[in-house]
């Protein structure tokens, strides 16, 4: 008879993960479970599926070598339950007992049915993270906007990041005016890390092309890390070969490049293979060494202390509502071709296309591509949502859907965004090289050559002109657009009417 059930979920890989922490080695079973339940509770996208079992697999067998007793289910054991709580009370029968030790899931779902569970179920505080609930509730307490720049600089003080005493070093806070430049002619660097298959990675590769060869998405190649040697790896060999040039160039797109100079370690630090502080450190001591330039190391330890953070915390802040957030009243459906479906547009077949392909793009892609137009075009948020959930293999709930229902699609009203980043293709055209081999002009303004983020653009702000215009951000979009003559005006809301028909119907845009 063991004293308690720990339970280690598939984003919790880190042997110092509180629930494993508070455990008693010699008398307590680790449980880890593969299960139908989490694999398919949205239609994730085959490589997430491969690289958290894959990574769950070789992490138990860590636990084991450590001297822990654990108690494994493959997804295709005949005894597997299904589900986590299925698993937990399966264990819990055959070892004599209801005590659980679990850290908080990031999902308010897994966490409702955590605490619904017949078990004595001991729910510990993830500690991975910079900023506790209570940090986070303290600090967003009475205030009007809950704006990450301030969050940020709470966050470096804490953490003695780019710190000079008590302020921060170069003088300034932020150095995103220098991170904004347009795609470059070229990129010298070849991309991320790739690895190997091993006996392991293909078991579960075959696995998983087995189960789930009907969910969105390319499993090979497969070339991930699923273990903190390999994530080390992927580590270094950004820090090393593209950090220099990450910040230049982090909001930029190329059609022939997917990654440019990014560092695509996203999964390993979400599924817990790295910490956000080792990460930070590294980043910072190359910068320190002469080896970056400091507007590319800030750029990039703020999308982690700062905006890693910060949505976590809205995300518990706010609670399990805030999924179901709707400020703007969408409710297109999803257009087929966020699954593959042909479109002419493209930035979104691109974006679509190395999703599919790699479980991966840019922040860019996601937000001001493909997000900006599901917002543009009015798609129901939960929708979006969902699909974000699914198709990226770093998208786990409580980074993704602030990040979906909040900066992207503003279906929080403006708990996270102060207006919502909407763009017409001037934008990408600016950003990216798509628009050279687009069917559609990003320059034409009207007719059916006319770029649909042109006419969406316009079409959109008009729609809800009753809630944005008197939006300091927004008041140059609507005087431009009252600007205009009445014959372009009209031109513009025919097109983009005759455009929305035309993809409600299916047909291909």
């Amino acid at each position: 008879m063991v004293a308690r059930l720990v339970l280690v979920l598939g984003d919790q890989l880190t042997p110092s993960v509180p629930a494993l922490s508070a455990a008693d080695k010699s008398r307590d079973l680790v449980v880890m479970a593969e299960v139908m339940d989490e694999a398919s509770s949205v239609s994730h996208h085959p490589k997430k599926i491969a690289l958290i079992f894959a990574a769950m697999r070789k992490f138990a067998r860590s636990l084991e070598q450590d001297g822990w007793r654990v108690a494994y289910t493959r997804l295709d054991d005949p005894q597997n339950a299904g589900s986590i709580v299925g698993e937990l009370l399966r264990h819990a029968e055959r070892e004599g007992t209801t005590e659980v030790l679990v850290t908080e899931p990031g999902e308010w779902r897994l966490i409702a049915a955590l605490q619904e569970a017949p078990l004595m179920v001991e729910m510990l505080e993830d500690n991975r993270f910079i900023a506790s609930h209570a940090e986070f509730e303290r600090w967003a307490e009475g205030r009007k906007a809950l704006r990450m720049e301030y969050f940020y600089r709470e966050m470096r003080r804490k953490t003695d990041l780019l710190m000079d005493g008590g302020e921060p070093v170069g003088g300034k806070w932020n150095f995103d005016h220098d991170n904004r430049k347009p795609a470059p002619d070229a990129v010298n660097h070849t991309g991320p890390l790739s690895f190997e298959s091993d006996a392991t990675v293909e078991d579960v590769l075959t696995l998983v092309q087995e189960r789930f060869a009907d969910h969105f998405g390319d499993l090979r190649p497969f070339t991930l890390a699923t273990d903190r040697a390999g994530a080390l790896r992927a580590l270094d060999h950004f820090i090393a070969h593209a950090l220099p040039f990450f910040g230049d160039y982090q909001d930029a797109m190329l059609d022939g490049n997917r990654y440019l100079y990014h560092a695509v370690i996203s999964p390993y630090l979400n599924i817990g293979l790295l910490g956000p502080l080792e990460v930070c450190r590294a980043a910072q001591a190359a910068w320190q060494d002469g080896r970056a330039p400091l507007n590319a190391v800030e750029g990039f330890i703020r999308q982690i202390i700062g905006w890693r953070e910060y949505v976590r915390g809205i995300y518990f802040l706010k609670g399990p509502d805030y999924l179901g957030g709707n400020a703007l009243g969408q409710n297109r459906a999803l257009p087929g071709f966020y699954w593959g479906a042909p479109t002419r547009m493209r930035c979104v077949s691109r974006a679509v296309e190395q999703t599919r392909q790699d479980a991966y793009a840019h922040h860019i892609q996601r937000l001001m591509v493909t997000g900006n137009f599901a917002l543009l075009a009015g798609v129901d948020p939960h929708q979006v949502h969902e699909w974000y959930l699914a198709v990226y293999a770093d998208a786990f709930e409580w980074v993704e859907a602030p990040n979906t229902i909040g900066m992207s699609q503003f279906a929080d009203g403006g708990v996270i965004a102060s207006k919502p980043y909407v763009s017409s293709g001037a934008y990408i055209n600016r950003m990216s090289d798509y628009c050279r081999k687009c069917s559609y002009s990003a320059s034409a303004k009207t007719g059916d050559k006319a770029c649909p983020f042109n006419l969406l653009y316009w079409d959109f702000l008009i729609r809800h002109r009753d809630r944005f215009a008197n939006n300091p951000r927004m008041a140059q979009m609507y005087r431009t657009w009252d600007r205009m003559d009445d014959t372009r005006r009209d031109a513009v809301l025919r097109d983009a009417g005759r455009f929305l028909k035309r993809l409600d119907q299916g047909e291909i845009v």
